[in-house]
């Protein structure tokens, strides 16, 4: 077992605070909450303008946005395990601010699409080196607690950004919300390219071949915890997308709740940020298994408890909001724990296997996730049916992945950091 001493020396000599270190990660990996909450208030404002036809349609852009992300997530990593997190983060922060204000300067549904869908590329290297430069000092339940750690500090920002958003649409054009995100962009890529030092270590840097990138991902095949939680972060996460791609629709046309709208996604994205802060707490006494598996009962449970209420015909904005504010509390005790679980056996290549990690989950949860979105009929029936059954399967991958053994603690455990002194 390593101490914290153990840990310490293996920080660079100049570092950053672990408080700074969280909250600069936490706003790293919000850059795709900035890019996607924001705008849910203005969906409707956006498909008026450029013409979009039928309101399904407007999901596409947060849609394409996914399936950018995805794409980038399988790139971006693999570079950062060859040329250092630093300088590969801050070459692709800069490419999405440039992309954020083609979307600002969009005419057309076409290029507002385009702009996204780069945008998303960009940004899934903010997702996938994060988790990367959190894997090169920790791992095990100690990555899980400074996963959730981060994901608690993150979650402030999906919390208030619908309101950011409907701010902007309040005193200005939608187009400003692009400007914004493109400013604090800017703002996040200086404050890292200042504090941040270069987190990956020499000896652990790979030579960009097909060979080290093959092995690694075979490893990761062959390794049944960590494709197996890969693969049921994806399906639970699903549930997530799903949510986000139909939540403006649920609260514009089946409440006709627009004024509260940001205020109630506020509560309930805010119950995930309260799981995550909780999540970190309970990990290192109950570990990272044990906490996400009972969680995906939960999950489920509460699902089922949902959809009966709906079919019962009692389903108001006050049921779906308190059912979707406990769902996203069992989905943020699966989020970060999955991360880290799948994580555990990369010290080296923590780089490629983030992004093989990100690239899978997102695209399984995007297309599953889009597809919830796109049954979208005026009734809260297609997302809870969708979380409920998505959560069971992602259970059932889970059961495989640890070969039935569940709601157990490895000996092993990870690095213990109990204290989380500031990093040296």
């Amino acid at each position: 077992m390593t101490d914290h001493h153990d840990i310490s020396r293996m920080q660079p000599k100049k570092d950053i605070a672990f408080r700074e270190f969280v909250m600069l990660c936490a706003c790293l990996m919000a850059m795709n909450a900035l890019s996607i909450d924001p705008m849910l208030p203005a969906l409707p404002d956006i498909g008026r303008d450029l013409s979009v036809p039928h309101p399904n349609d407007r999901q596409l852009i947060i849609s394409v946005y996914f399936m950018g992300l995805g794409v980038g997530s399988l790139l971006f990593g693999v570079l950062s395990d060859r040329f250092g997190r630093k300088r590969v983060l801050g070459s692709a922060m800069a490419l999405f601010i440039l992309s954020s204000i083609a979307c600002a300067g969009a005419h057309s549904f076409a290029a507002m699409l385009v702009g996204r869908a780069s945008a998303g590329f960009f940004a899934g290297a903010s997702r996938v080196i994060t988790v990367g430069i959190v894997r090169d000092r920790f791992r095990g339940d100690a990555m899980a607690r400074v996963m959730s750690l981060i994901f608690a500090v993150f979650m402030l920002i999906p919390v208030m950004a619908p309101t950011f958003g409907q701010a902007i649409l309040w005193i200005a054009h939608w187009r400003w919300i692009f400007w914004a995100l493109a400013i604090l962009a800017t703002l996040i890529l200086l404050w890292m390219g200042m504090r941040l030092p270069e987190t990956l270590l020499p000896e652990n840097r790979l030579r960009m071949s097909a060979g080290s990138i093959f092995r690694t991902v075979g490893t990761i095949v062959r390794t049944r915890a960590s494709i197996g939680y890969m693969l049921a972060s994806g399906v639970v996460m699903s549930g997530l997308i799903g949510f986000i791609l139909s939540v403006q629709q649920i609260f514009f046309d089946i409440f006709a709740a627009q004024k509260i709208f940001p205020f109630a996604f506020a509560a309930i994205a805010g119950s995930m940020g309260i799981g995550s802060l909780l999540n970190s707490r309970l990990v290192s006494r109950f570990g990272a298994r044990r906490l996400s598996q009972t969680a995906l009962l939960c999950l489920v449970s509460i699902n089922v408890v949902h959809l009966t209420v709906i079919l019962a015909g009692f389903e108001t904005i006050v049921s779906f909001m308190v059912l979707q504010s406990a769902t996203m509390m069992t989905v943020a005790f699966t989020a970060s724990n999955f991360s880290a679980i799948s994580m555990e056996p990369f010290a080296k290549g923590a780089g490629v296997a983030s992004s093989f990690q990100a690239f899978l989950t997102t695209a399984v949860s995007s297309t599953l996730g889009s597809l919830i979105g796109q049954a979208f009929n005026g009734t809260t029936l297609p997302l809870t049916l969708g979380l409920a059954v998505f959560g069971s399967i992602s259970f059932l991958i889970v059961a495989w992945a640890e070969r039935g053994k569940l709601f157990t603690r490895p000996h092993h455990g990870g690095l213990r950091d109990p204290e989380f002194e500031p990093l040296h």
